[in-house]
């Protein structure tokens, strides 16, 4: 199949890797001009613009940072909708607020384009590894269009309703997540002020009723799992950066639906201040620093 993949980022770079080892031809366009020479060695073809990629493409997939980008590399002069043949379907895998997602479907629909969200979960290292988690709002038939390609670059396919739904099941995701990171964090912390061994309340909270991810998985304290950030100095996994724009969406999006998320609130300021602090760069688990004595 003939692809355009706009927006090669850490995480569209990887996935636009599979989808060329699956055996598919990638109109690729992004402002790196780096990583795209990379993936035209792989056997990508470098695009001029989002409208020059979208030209002759039989599937559009879009990964881009923000909603502001999502708007430019869709509605503008050169954007997808530009160049788009009318029927095509497409997707875009950003994560941003649910109406500017709807907003810009409603805009390609004029012009006989059926478009989808899918955002992801999974991080990096499910971009990389194929195993992504593609959370996906369209209607059941371009659902079904979309599936086979999803599932080169992502393990769980999940159709979360009409589009737009695929970001309300992200945001409220990552909700759960960044409130769930700082509880495990102050019970950590607390723990070890009070003289328990961390690895032995650790184990404790994961076969009782606290265990969760963000205890299990990518426990906060450092050696607890040893393939968690903790146990690299927070590089890599989740950026804190990133977790705190989720909270944001989360928190705006409640405003709009008159929805109370007081504790998304607060755990968006406790992210705003590790991000003050200057460790924005690091894992979000990074987070528990803020309850940790300087050592």
């Amino acid at each position: 199949m003939n692809i355009a993949f706009i927006g090669l980022g850490n995480m569209g770079a990887p996935m636009a890797r599979n989808l060329l080892k699956a055996g598919h031809s990638l109109n690729l366009f992004d402002l790196n001009k780096d990583i795209l020479a990379e993936l035209a060695a792989q056997g990508g073809h470098i695009s001029a613009s989002p409208r020059e990629a979208a030209q002759g493409a039989e599937l559009v997939i879009t990964m881009l940072p923000a909603a502001t980008h999502v708007r430019s590399v869709w509605l503008g002069e050169d954007g997808v909708l530009a160049g788009i043949t009318e029927g095509v379907p497409a997707v875009d895998c950003s994560t941003i607020d649910p109406q500017t997602v709807r907003d810009v479907a409603a805009a390609a629909a004029k012009q006989g384009v059926h478009m989808a969200d899918a955002p992801v979960s999974g991080g990096t290292g499910g971009a990389q590894a194929g195993t992504l988690t593609f959370m996906v709002g369209a209607n059941k038939a371009l659902f079904d269009t979309l599936h086979p390609v999803l599932s080169q670059m992502g393990r769980n396919i999940v159709h979360c309703g009409e589009v737009g739904t695929g970001q309300v099941a992200k945001i409220c995701n990552n909700l759960v997540l960044g409130i769930s990171m700082i509880a495990v964090s102050e019970a950590m912390a607390l723990g070890a002020a009070l003289g328990i061994d961390s690895q032995v309340l650790a184990g404790v909270i994961n076969s009782s009723t606290g265990r969760c991810w963000s205890s299990e998985v990518y426990n906060p304290w450092p050696g607890i799992v040893e393939t968690a950030p903790a146990s690299r100095g927070y590089t890599g996994g989740f950026g804190a950066e990133l977790m705190l724009k989720d909270l944001g969406l989360a928190t705006e999006a409640a405003r709009q639906a008159h929805q109370p998320v007081v504790l998304g609130a607060v755990a968006q300021q406790l992210y705003q201040a590790m991000s003050l602090r200057g460790e924005g760069g690091k894992d979000f688990s990074a987070i528990i620093n803020g309850y940790r004595k300087p050592e």
